[in-house]
């Protein structure tokens, strides 16, 4: 079985984040989604909500497993026997930063590699932060996020 770690904060997982896991999922017999629990980071959201969120938004993706991860992804893959890392790539600006990892990740676990993957077209905009910032404005955020994240971050800022 080829499995395969879709890392990230997921603060709030998005649409571009569901599509590139749905397109992961035709190339690996099991995906985990690893919700990173990382303290130098501010989230919004506390790490249940963000598992509950993608466990919600992934539901209709049965070799797809939520869990939450601390620590060194590399090492989380290895526990995982998993043979590779997805990364999502939106821009050129993206891959420079992620090309880095990569090789880092390499340094460390060589067999263990990174798989790159573009979202659809229709989100290369699009993250988290701009989906916080737009909803904390109390904008619509429906065409960027699943619906149950919709009504958590419309629950979040009251409205």
């Amino acid at each position: 079985m080829r499995t395969a770690i879709y890392p990230g904060t997921f603060d709030p997982i998005t649409n571009g984040h569901v599509d590139v896991i749905e397109r992961a999922t035709h190339l690996f017999d099991k995906i985990f989604v690893a919700v990173a629990i990382n303290a130098n980071k501010t989230t919004i959201f506390t790490e249940q909500e963000r598992m509950d969120m993608a466990v919600e938004s992934l539901k209709h993706l049965p070799n797809v497993v939520v869990d939450l991860h601390q620590g060194l992804i590399v090492e989380y893959a290895k526990r995982k026997e998993a043979v590779a890392l997805i990364r999502g790539i939106r821009a050129v600006s993206d891959f420079e930063y992620e090309f880095q990892i990569a090789l880092m990740n390499r340094k460390l676990v060589p067999e263990v590699d990174t798989i790159f993957l573009m979202p659809n077209e229709k989100y290369t905009y699009l993250n988290s932060s701009i989906v916080r910032e737009l909803s904390r404005l109390k904008q619509n955020i429906d065409d960027f996020v699943p619906e149950y994240v919709a009504r958590k971050l419309r629950n979040k800022f009251n409205y």
